[in-house]
């Protein structure tokens, strides 16, 4: 199972990353966005780490309270998980 999963959170945490990256350059040119739901989600199916990076570094998403407080809490339930599954 391992050999599949950490393949899976490398890819869907790059993806978050750049979802945050894409977002934050369409917000720029008042273009069409990436709905917060799908921000979010792709933060909750293992993506949280990217998004949280992604959030940081893009400088996006960071004034919204269930972004600033949401995703950390994501990436701790998530450490959690892995955690208790780990064992």
């Amino acid at each position: 199972m391992i050999n599949v999963l950490i393949p899976y959170l490398i890819v869907i945490n790059v993806i978050a990353f750049l979802l945050y990256g894409i977002d934050k350059e369409k917000a720029r040119k008042g273009r069409w966005r990436i709905s917060e739901k799908e921000l979010i989600l792709v933060a909750v199916i293992g993506g949280s780490v990217g998004a949280f990076f992604g959030m940081h570094f893009f400088h996006h998403k960071t004034r919204h309270w269930y972004f600033r407080y949401g995703i950390p809490a994501i990436v701790i339930l998530q450490i959690i998980l892995v955690t208790v599954l780990k064992k």
